[in-house]
């Protein structure tokens, strides 16, 4: 056995002989260093249109194509946390707009605070959640790319080339976090059915929301299928106070991982709610009106072969809690997909024995106001 592996290791060092032969001789020069990050400025500019007044020349329904136009804005949000996803949000002094950045990652290129400018040449200005009627009202102004399928009016820039060639960004090194304005009573919030961020610079901005109080209600949209038709009545279930005994549907968390979906699922919860949308639901064949309850099996688990869907989709989903400023409803609205989805809302804040105070950008969605933040410490219990 020992002299088979002597002349093994006497093989190897023939081989290891032959090859050295041929490898390239090592490189010991030195190779051109990286050009210098390029950082922008108010002078590599002529003028600097502001975000309200960009926000003006769009008219609802019509996106614009925008030619010869330079915004420029602070960073004020971020998707480390992940309540964000592919886009932030740059605020000037006359309101804030959310850019449409299709990569992950934002934290690292846009710091909170540093100034960007976008050359909006070929960027398509478009809304997002407008709703016409007495039940509707505003959206918010985003900018983008064209949406090709239709189906929004703006959709992400997702190519780096053009990210880089659009999102144009100041010194690192600089950089002047935004003070949140300070709202205390609803009488200072803009009417949501008619403000934009072109009548309204709190709009899209940064605020504090003082002594919020809990509204006993939420919104969340599940859908038994994902890659069915989203906006078809049959593949939808609303978990509100319209189709639920409870308005708050059980729900005690600020929003729902997919395991903490599935937790609540399974709980029967949700049994009662329908399957639907509006006051159209969905029936199976003998013409019984579908609630999630029916998709229950006689194990306990659920049916997936009931309409031909997959059950009810289990995944991360978001959610509106609704709080109060006086009489106004204030939706908080968070990603299923964010760090801190599954934090119970402190039980006094539930129950009515506490207020919070909230910091976070205030947008509009069908002449609602919702709030997002960037983290759980966004959000302060007042005992």
């Amino acid at each position: 056995m020992k002299k088979s592996l002597i002349i093994t290791a006497a093989l190897l060092a023939l081989a290891s002989c032959g090859l050295k032969e041929e490898f390239q001789p090592v490189f010991t020069g030195k190779y051109p260093a990286p050009e210098p990050e390029r950082y922008w400025s108010d002078e590599d500019f002529g003028r600097i249109t502001s975000i309200a007044d960009l926000v003006s020349g769009y008219t609802i329904g019509q996106p614009k194509v925008l030619t010869n136009t330079v915004i420029k804005g602070v960073v004020t949000t971020t998707d480390r946390p992940g309540n964000f996803y592919k886009s932030f949000y740059i605020q000037d002094e006359t309101g804030g707009i959310e850019i449409k950045v299709g990569k992950n990652g934002l934290y690292n290129d846009y710091l909170l605070g540093q100034t960007v400018y976008v050359d909006c040449e070929d960027l398509t200005l478009g809304m997002y959640g407008y709703k016409s009627g007495n039940y509707g009202g505003m959206g918010m102004a985003q900018l983008g790319f064209s949406d090709p399928s239709g189906s929004y009016e703006t959709s992400y820039m997702e190519i780096p080339l053009l990210i880089d060639a659009h999102v144009l960004r100041g010194n690192p090194s600089e950089l002047h976090p935004v003070t949140p304005a300070v709202i205390t009573s609803a009488s200072q919030l803009p009417d949501p059915k008619t403000a934009t961020q072109a009548t309204n610079k709190l709009i899209g901005s940064m605020v504090t929301l003082k002594g919020l109080t809990y509204g006993n209600e939420v919104f969340c949209l599940l859908y038994l299928d994902s890659n069915q038709d989203k906006k078809s009545y049959t593949n939808r279930v609303f978990l509100s106070s319209s189709n639920s005994s409870d308005p708050t549907c059980g729900i005690t968390t600020w929003a729902m991982s997919k395991e903490k979906m599935t937790e609540y699922l399974y709980s029967g919860i949700w049994d009662e709610c329908k399957v639907g949308s509006g006051n159209t639901y969905a029936e199976d064949e003998e013409g019984n009106t579908l609630t999630v309850g029916s998709y229950r099996g006689e194990n306990g688990l659920y049916d997936a072969s009931i309409n031909g869907f997959n059950g009810i989709e289990r995944t991360a989903y978001s959610v509106s809690q609704y709080f109060k400023l006086g009489s106004t409803d204030i939706q908080i609205r968070t990603s299923g997909f964010c760090k801190f989805c599954d934090v119970e809302i402190d039980p006094d804040v539930l129950s009515g024995r506490a207020t919070i105070d909230v910091t976070g950008v205030l947008t509009l969605y069908q002449g609602s106001f919702q709030l997002v933040v960037n983290n759980i410490d966004d959000i302060k219990v007042n005992r």
